[in-house]
């Protein structure tokens, strides 16, 4: 799988999830703080990761910085992407789940080596659900992007 992973600043743990992410067999895509000369402002960095995954070039995204607050509301700008803060594995499998979660957004601050392994898990564990209100309700949100778009 292809995964673009932001971060405003070069933190531990970051480093740790860009290893971990290609451990487990994926491609990573770096952004801000993670790369060389890119542009390492929360807003920057997650948007260009979270535009990856509505264009199409990385399939999921995860979004750093110091809350994850500030990462996971800049890349819900991006039509077409549903972001989720995550700070436990139960949050993670239920954005993936209910959700249909396309993008990872974690707290520099909070996510601990432990902690980023059981999210992960259940993140990459978690299917969408096929459940009709659920399922309803990732559609409406789409078309909260499009309404969007057109205005």
């Amino acid at each position: 799988m292809k995964i673009s992973v932001s971060s405003d600043m070069d933190e531990p743990v970051a480093r740790l999830l860009v290893e971990e992410l290609r451990r487990r067999g994926h491609e990573v895509r770096e952004h801000g703080a993670l790369r060389s000369g890119a542009d390492p402002q929360w807003a920057v960095c997650s948007e260009a990761a979270a535009r990856d995954v509505a264009e199409g070039t990385s399939d999921q995204a995860v979004v750093c910085c110091w809350t994850g607050t500030g990462a996971s509301i800049a890349a819900n700008k991006v039509p077409g992407v549903r972001a989720a803060l995550c700070t436990d594995a139960g949050t993670a499998e239920g954005a993936r789940r209910w959700n249909d979660a396309n993008v990872l957004a974690l707290s520099l601050r909070l996510t601990s080596a432990p902690v980023l392994t059981e999210i992960l898990d259940a993140w990459f564990t978690a299917e969408p659900s096929q459940d009709p209100e659920d399922v309803q309700n990732v559609a409406r949100v789409g078309r909260l992007d499009a309404a969007r778009m057109v205005s």
